[in-house]
């Protein structure tokens, strides 16, 4: 869930009781019914990073496998890797449909079982943004990437749509004190800050991926359902603060609602990020 930076806690953070947390949320629901319907940014990060066939593909927290898949179809050698064991079985589903060729491995984003700079490129869409620990994280990616080598990433910034939700959600349901916000991975501040001692270069561009549901009801409906933080948010309130984060949540779909008429159609607003290894 998105966090805020708690600047008066002095405390150290138990990092692996966030994670137990953060991993009991995302194997809850299943969020392969939302992953799907936002393959076309890893399509449009493949694109942005102009990988080539042949390479080698690292995707990260890659959750039911949207920028492997991706890769795959551009006939990379590909690794996908997330810490919930269902959503890559379902990644594995959707690549023999395809018939396109993966390799799967459960494994923990701030503690990848590869060797120092192993892969071509290595990615993550919408996924390493909620490690708990974001230096820890982003040094990862760095380690096991090529000298040369690129890291593409895409990550919900704090103002559009789905870091509003995590604000909104946050109101109602404490994060963790003392962890930073995931949405700070969608601003060009921190990308900097955490990639810029071992960049080349870094490239950013803010895109939007649009939700298109029936209405309102059937948004709340899957996302109450299978997405897990939200589930999870619902599940820790009794009826009537569920029903006071309902109203909030539909106040934000209204506000972000571009349809024109009773079906929704939200853009939320992320951070396109390519950085080229030294």
């Amino acid at each position: 869930m998105l966090t805020s930076v708690d600047t008066a806690s002095k405390a150290p953070i138990d990092f692996t009781a966030v994670k137990a947390r953060q991993q009991g949320a995302w194997s809850s629901g299943d969020y392969a019914v939302v992953g799907t319907t936002l393959q076309i940014v890893g399509e449009q990060l493949c694109e942005a990073l102009d990988i080539r066939a042949g390479q080698t593909v690292l995707d990260v927290a890659a959750g039911n496998g949207n920028v492997s898949l991706a890769a795959a179809r551009r006939w990379c050698d590909v690794t996908s890797t997330d810490y919930v064991g269902a959503l890559l079985e379902r990644a594995r589903e959707r690549a023999a449909a395809d018939r396109l060729n993966l390799t799967i491995r459960e494994a923990d984003a701030e503690a990848l079982p590869f060797p120092d700079d192993n892969f071509d490129v290595v990615v993550s869409t919408f996924g390493v943004m909620f490690t708990p620990n974001h230096d820890l994280a982003a040094s990862e990616l760095v380690r096991v990437c090529k000298p040369g080598g690129k890291i593409g990433l895409a990550n919900w910034t704090p103002d559009g749509f789905i870091g509003q939700l995590f604000k909104t959600i946050g109101k109602h349901v404490p994060p963790p004190a003392g962890v930073k916000s995931p949405a700070l991975w969608g601003t060009r501040e921190r990308i900097q800050e955490m990639f810029e001692p071992d960049a080349s270069s870094i490239v950013t561009a803010q895109r939007h991926f649009t939700f298109r549901y029936r209405s309102q009801d059937h948004w709340l409906d899957v996302f109450k359902t299978y997405y897990g933080p939200v589930l999870k948010a619902f599940a820790a309130l009794d009826a009537t603060a569920q029903s006071a984060l309902e109203r909030d949540i539909r106040a934000l779909i209204t506000q972000f609602n571009r349809s024109g008429d009773h079906t929704v159609v939200v853009p939320s607003e992320y951070l396109e990020i390519v950085i080229n290894k030294r």
